[in-house]
């Protein structure tokens, strides 16, 4: 079985492609023009061990929005297509995350049906780095869960003085919890949902 995706999309705004292996080692070659998201998207492949390729070109003369936010849509709809029919896979994952003062948690149902409930501290500092802006994290995160297709929960428990370390954090949990939920169960043969349909 090759669970594996391509995703090619182009608007005024941007022109991107995203590959993945949901079976690979963590591998990545990513280049957004966004520094931060390049970082925060390695982390997230190596993370979760699925294999990870993104080229954007965008606007970002304007800003970095329209960018990280195809680049999320793109990514969630490669996700969807490389579960397929979801025939064997774990389904849930959950994982707490500390990264040095932080510590974070997600939780992943690869349901179908998307949902996103987000938990994290306000008034935080507005960049990180010259352009990436951090209210644009709990828009990839939404962004990503309803083209996936899938429930994302994601909150941060506690967090101190950085921001870099409070969305890095969200990050490494989603990795972490998508790495459980997209394993294949051996005890499972079919899909698994009393539906009998995922």
């Amino acid at each position: 079985m090759t669970r594996t995706a391509r995703v090619e999309r182009e608007t005024n705004e941007t022109k991107l492609v995203v590959e993945l292996d949901l079976d690979g080692t963590g591998t990545s070659s990513i280049s957004t023009g966004v520094g931060f998201y390049d970082h925060m998207l390695t982390a997230l492949s190596k993370h979760s061990g699925i294999d990870l390729t993104v080229r954007a070109d965008g606007d970002l003369h304007i800003d970095a929005h329209h960018t990280v936010e195809d680049v999320a849509i793109a990514l969630g709809q490669a996700f969807a297509q490389a579960l397929g029919d979801k025939r064997g896979i774990t389904r849930y994952g959950d994982a707490t995350i500390p990264m040095d003062e932080v510590l974070a948690q997600a939780a992943v149902d690869l349901s179908g049906r998307p949902y996103f409930v987000h938990a994290e501290p306000e008034n935080m500092t507005p960049m990180i780095g010259p352009d990436y802006p951090t209210s644009l994290t709990k828009h990839v995160l939404e962004s990503f869960a309803f083209n996936a297709r899938i429930s994302l929960h994601v909150r941060v428990l506690y967090a101190g003085r950085d921001a870099h370390h409070i969305v890095e954090g969200q990050f490494k949990a989603l990795a972490r919890a998508l790495r459980q939920a997209v394993a294949i169960d051996p005890r499972v043969t079919d899909v698994p949902s009393t539906k009998g349909a995922l």
